[in-house]
């Protein structure tokens, strides 16, 4: 099915923008690559039904999110996406090898979109957080709400869980040791590290994995952990005995691109276009717990799920922004660290 010139500057007076110039042989599909899984049948329903209605032209799936396939796509010029997912730790190299396109800002309306979000190359389709989930049948008063109380093994007693990885871990540290959030970064290592040999002893799990987080406190291995707010979210509408803490939240957002030298590179930047749209990021984030860019998508989502969003008001005030230019400077150095930390435990 093709689609108009007519048909695409409807859509982006829709998107508060105005139409780019199009090819005259337009196509009649574009190929979006994305994590796979359970995020496609959503991505679908919240997004590309709607860009498809509107451009008459089908997205197809693909997956996964690779940094070596974009790059040797990009680098050989035959790149087969017009808009791929880029995982969050490799999103700052791919900008730096040159692989994307900048996004367009008369295009795609990101005004209302929180400062940090905010790349030339990336659009943030998400944001999540690594939070507290606690089990309520072991704390059923109420459990730790920020890192300080995670690491109080005596006011909270019991066995915890936490990724075996220093990103989120070394910030969690800091602020359990009293840093403020403003002057985080650059990460005083040293403290961080010294502040992690604390709360090993009381770590029965250094998990992997994102099926691991609520099923350690749903099997009773744990008493808290560390973890991503979409995993507690899903298990606690599925009635786990899980509550969330947001406090000394570690937050991120998830990145799409469009590659450098995508075929029909326009056409990316209006399915950007209709990501932006607050009624459509409702959708996925009543599905995942995974809060839109634009803050007005909390308003489209039903009472008793606003207030388990990262981005609700409430939640974001209590909140880090992750420094990703900090990590993507310092983490090689950093994984190495860590490995060496964790085998002087063993």
């Amino acid at each position: 099915m093709s689609y108009t010139r007519y048909t695409i500057a409807a859509l982006a007076i829709l998107a508060g923008g105005s139409a780019p110039a199009l090819a005259q042989d337009t196509p009649d599909s574009i190929i979006v690559n994305t994590s796979g899984g359970e995020n496609g049948p959503m991505l679908r329903e919240a997004y590309f039904n709607d860009f498809e209605a509107v451009t008459g032209v089908r997205i197809l799936d693909s997956s996964p999110a690779d940094l070596g396939r974009l790059r040797v796509m990009v680098e050989s010029g035959n790149v087969e996406y017009t808009v791929t997912e880029v995982e969050s730790e490799d999103a700052g190299r791919a900008i730096e090898l040159g692989l994307l396109e900048p996004i367009d800002d008369t295009i795609v309306d990101r005004s209302k979109f929180p400062p940090e979000t905010i790349n030339p190359y990336l659009y943030p389709i998400s944001s999540y957080s690594t939070i507290i989930g606690y089990s309520t049948e072991a704390f059923p008063e109420g459990g730790p709400t920020n890192w300080a109380e995670f690491w109080d093994v005596e006011a909270f007693p019991g066995l915890r869980a936490m990724r075996n990885h220093p990103i989120d871990n070394l910030e969690a540290a800091l602020l359990a040791d009293g840093v403020e959030p403003a002057d985080l970064y650059p990460l005083d290592l040293d403290r961080a590290f010294a502040k992690l040999d604390e709360i090993y002893p009381h770590v029965a799990t250094w998990w992997t994995t994102g099926a691991q987080q609520a099923q350690l406190l749903i099997d009773g291995e744990v008493v808290a952990t560390t973890g991503w707010n979409s995993r507690f979210y899903a298990a606690v509408r599925n009635g786990a005995p899980i509550k969330m803490e947001y406090g000394g939240g570690v937050l991120k957002a998830a990145a799409y691109a469009i590659p450098k030298g995508a075929p029909n590179a326009e056409l990316g930047q209006q399915l950007f276009a209709i990501m932006a749209k607050p009624e459509n990021q409702a959708k996925y984030a009543l599905a995942f717990g995974l809060s839109g860019p634009d803050l007005d998508h909390v308003n489209y989502v039903p009472d008793e799920v606003r207030e388990m969003l990262p981005l609700h008001p409430k939640n974001a005030a209590r909140q880090v922004w992750m420094d990703e230019a900090w990590w993507l400077e310092n983490g090689e150095a950093l994984n190495e660290r860590w490995t060496a930390w964790m085998l002087s435990h063993n």
